[in-house]
């Protein structure tokens, strides 16, 4: 069975107490990279086994899809990012 097809076959299968403890950590900051490439992430996601994954925006796009079927909770703040000003 494909690793995808396994979580979204037991996705909300946890009672509601333990969907509640299963809350994504803090803001990200600077030091926070993307699992796939090492650049800085903005987008934490819970997958069921309580794992978090970090993604740049970049993968964040290119894999939304499949982490909207799969994850618990997902946390983008790339629009919290997106202007900073110069110095």
């Amino acid at each position: 069975m494909g690793g995808s097809r396994f979580w979204a076959k037991f996705r909300g299968r946890q009672p509601k107490s333990e969907q509640a403890d299963l809350a994504l950590a803090g803001t990200l900051t600077a030091t926070d990279r993307c699992d796939r490439c090492g650049a800085r992430a903005y987008v934490r996601v819970l997958l069921p086994s309580r794992l978090e994954l970090l993604f740049c925006a970049h993968h964040n796009r290119q894999y939304a899809s499949a982490l909207t079927r799969i994850a618990v909770e997902i946390r983008d703040e790339t629009d919290l990012n997106a202007h900073v000003p110069a110095s």
